[in-house]
Order: structure tokens, then sequence, then C-alpha cells
């Protein structure tokens, strides 16, 4: 059975609230867990204490035990400082505009530079 240190969503609509569960990684994200070890709470600001809220004791055991923690949680515990701070993950290019449309932006600003060259220089 492999365990998972993550997060369960609970709250009304719009309005998230996070437990952090201890759960098999079989289970439904808000499903079956094996226990509640803390909270999260996205509603707060960032340097609220209530924020994120865990028991220190239970994580490290279940780490111990061989959890493996989600992103998230992992950020959670870098910043608690009983983990290693993960490294950040790159952004995928997929927003970008397609090498065509890429070349039709550039022979469009280049035109518009052509044509205002001529303009700027002034007449003798």
């Amino acid at each position: 059975m492999s365990l998972k240190i993550r997060l369960a969503r609970a709250g009304a609509k719009k309005r998230p609230f996070y437990r952090i569960v201890i759960a098999d990684s079989r289970s439904p994200r808000d499903g079956r867990f094996i226990e509640k070890i803390g909270s999260y709470n996205p509603m707060l600001k960032h340097d609220d204490p209530q924020r994120v809220t865990f028991n220190t004791e239970r994580m490290q055991h279940w780490l111990k035990v061989g959890a493996q923690p989600t992103d998230r949680i992992a950020m959670f515990l870098g910043k608690a400082g009983l983990a290693p701070v993960p490294a950040q993950r790159q952004q995928t290019a997929k927003h970008l505009p397609k090498a065509k449309a890429q070349e039709r932006a550039k022979a469009a600003a280049d035109k518009a530079a052509a044509a205002a060259a001529p303009a700027e220089t002034p007449a003798s």
C-alpha cells in the first residue's frame, strides 16, 4: 500500500478549505483517508499563521513510515523546515504562439518599423 500525504477538499462552492490527510494513493481525493493531520485555508492571507496548520509529530512519523508528500505538501514542509524545499517546476510553453504565428508577428513588427523609419528622418 503506497501512502500519500495530500490535500482533501472541503468547504463550500468558491470557498475552498483543504484537510491535510494521509491516504492510500488509490483512494479518491475527497474519499477515504487514514488520518487527518492538518488543514490548509487558501482564503487567508499568505502571512496568516492559520493558513497552513499541521501536527508536526504525526507528519514526521508518516514521512519516516514512507508516505510520499504531493508537490503542494512538499512546499509546506519546506517552508516549515521539515524537508528540503522542492525545486520549482518550469512552466510549459504551450501558452506561447506557435512558430508560424511568431513569424507573422515578427514580419508585422518589421513592417511597422520600416514604415516609421522614413517618417522619423528629417527631409533636407
